[in-house]
């Protein structure tokens, strides 16, 4: 019988950190993606890494996945783990909505982390946003049970949007954001902080 081959593959240890999807059909295998076999946390949007490389930095006995759609930012998430010798972290060029509906394995990832995703503020944009419904349903697919989806955003309407579409879900329960967490910045965080811009924070867990 021929060997199913796999969704991804890395490029020789020591040069990039970076997933080559194989197939944009089949889900990938978290078993073999990373080194060793650990909870996996999952950012949507990764930004240039900033977040995601200082968090798998404080938490060795985690795998992270960051999606990225611009690959200009994807290098440099890359350079940044290389730099900081980690091998729990890989990247991955796609869309993130696709890679949770399609790509991700059920009940895989113990974490999401969507942070400043683009608030697209005028009216008729708005059903480009990430987080509407049937985010809420995808995220539910992909969460282990207890699994938390963490966000953050500086648009006070597209958190209320937020808000509103996990609240309406019944799978999901509000929880508190650990400090710890909280004190881990992205690289837009870190500069509407410095502009005195608030963060607005919410997390919910899958419940059963």
């Amino acid at each position: 019988m021929q060997k199913k081959e796999n969704t991804a593959s890395v490029a020789p240890a020591g040069r990039t950190l970076l997933l080559k999807l194989t197939s944009i059909i089949e889900r990938l295998e978290p078993g073999r993606i990373f080194a060793d076999v650990q909870p996996l946390e999952v950012e949507l949007g990764s930004g240039d890494g900033s977040f995601l490389v200082n968090y798998a930095r404080l938490h060795p006995g985690r795998n992270f996945l960051g999606v990225e759609r611009l690959l200009g930012r994807l290098r440099k998430l890359d350079r940044k783990a290389l730099r900081a010798g980690l091998t729990n972290l890989r990247g991955l060029r796609v869309e993130s909505a696709y890679c949770l509906e399609y790509l991700l394995p059920p009940g895989a990832v113990v974490a999401l982390h969507v942070y400043f995703p683009d608030p697209w503020p005028k009216r008729k944009h708005r059903k480009n946003r990430l987080v509407n419904a049937r985010f809420t349903e995808i995220a539910r697919q992909a969460l282990a049970p207890g699994g938390v989806v963490y966000l953050r955003t500086d648009d006070e309407d597209y958190f209320a949007q937020m808000v509103k579409e996990f609240a309406a879900n019944p799978v999901f329960r509000l929880v508190e954001t650990p400090r710890e967490l909280s004190a881990v910045v992205t690289d837009f965080e870190r500069n509407f902080l410095a502009r005195g811009v608030p963060t607005l924070r919410a997390a919910y867990a899958k419940q059963g």
